[in-house]
């Protein structure tokens, strides 16, 4: 356990070498880089992957507030420092790409490279978030909105937090995902919950029933609502994040996703824009007949981008 401002924050490490701090997205925690460890470890990195605060072994502030972008950053920089390192390279999946990103462009000194996967860095600009996401889907509600109520996201979730997982990760993933033209998993129909769409059946071949107890138990003992604060911050993050209005990530830079993660497709402005947002920008890779949960879904493949980027870095 690292002290961090927001009280412990549970980390795993394995290896040693140069840090590589990896950070998990919703509704995850490190049991999500179950396959990178051991490989960056056998590379020659000094692997650590974190439970973000609210989630797993870490704390979980009361305060909704308390989960803002800034403060996650600052448990990144306290995970390096108590890791008795100066620098790290900050990778992260769906938050965590975010995290990740937002780590690299406000604390450049102590994240020397950034690896995003399944969401592209997109700068902060536009609109607050809360009105965007409030204009999507017309009369269905985008899945944003509805995690931002905690009378519908927890009431929904937590009675059967197993059941509810188990169609979360299969809705996102590759050949359990709708057919076209079918009802979208991340919008709620009216009146409806989310997992009104999500398709039956046990839980994807990337996480089977073993896995699916680990994250299930360990939401099962926290609750949900630390894990959802994430996206109850957004527009404070607008706020908190104005004065990099704009502003690129100069570091060294990687891309993964799945070519059917509904990321690639929603924010493909956003990876148009790589060349201007994302000048150092080694390589951007997307992975077929892959959905969102990329390095658990495809993790031989995830392991060899990015060790190869990772040698490829200036020391």
């Amino acid at each position: 356990m690292v002290s961090s401002p927001a009280g412990r924050i549970h980390v795993v490490e394995q290896g040693e070498g140069p840090l590589v701090l990896l950070v998990h997205g919703f509704p995850e925690g490190w049991y999500s880089w179950r396959h990178q460890l051991p490989a960056l470890a056998a590379a020659g990195y000094r692997a650590v992957a974190v439970d973000v605060r609210g989630y797993g072994r870490s704390s979980r502030p009361d305060a909704v507030e308390a989960y803002r972008m800034l403060d996650l950053v600052a448990d990144n920089v306290a995970v390096v420092r108590a890791s008795g390192e100066e620098t790290a390279v900050v990778v992260g999946h769906d938050w965590g790409s975010a995290i990740a990103a937002n780590s690299a462009l406000t604390e450049p000194d102590v994240f020397r490279a950034v690896g995003m996967l399944g969401v592209p860095y997109a700068p902060r600009g536009g609109p607050r978030p809360g009105e965007v996401f409030a204009r999507m889907g017309g009369e269905e509600e985008f899945y944003v909105s509805y995690f931002q109520r905690a009378d519908r996201a927890e009431a929904e979730i937590e009675p059967d937090v197993r059941g509810w997982l188990a169609g979360f990760y299969a809705a996102l993933s590759a050949g359990n995902m709708p057919p076209p033209g079918a009802a979208s998993p991340y919008f709620v129909g009216k009146g409806g919950t989310l997992r009104d769409r999500f398709p039956a059946g046990p839980p994807p071949a990337w996480l089977g029933e073993d896995g699916l107890d680990v994250c299930a138990g360990e939401f099962e003992r926290t609750g949900m609502t630390g894990a959802l604060n994430r996206y109850r911050n957004m527009d404070r993050d607008w706020a908190d994040l104005a004065p990099y209005d704009g502003a690129p990530l100069v570091q060294p830079s990687l891309f993964v996703a799945g070519a059917l993660d509904a990321s690639v497709a929603w924010m493909a402005d956003a990876i148009d824009a790589f060349p201007g947002t994302l000048p150092g920008l080694v390589a951007s890779r997307f992975l077929d007949d892959c959905g969102h949960w990329v390095q658990q879904e495809r993790p031989d493949e995830v392991n060899r981008i990015l060790t190869d980027w990772l040698a490829g870095l200036p020391a």
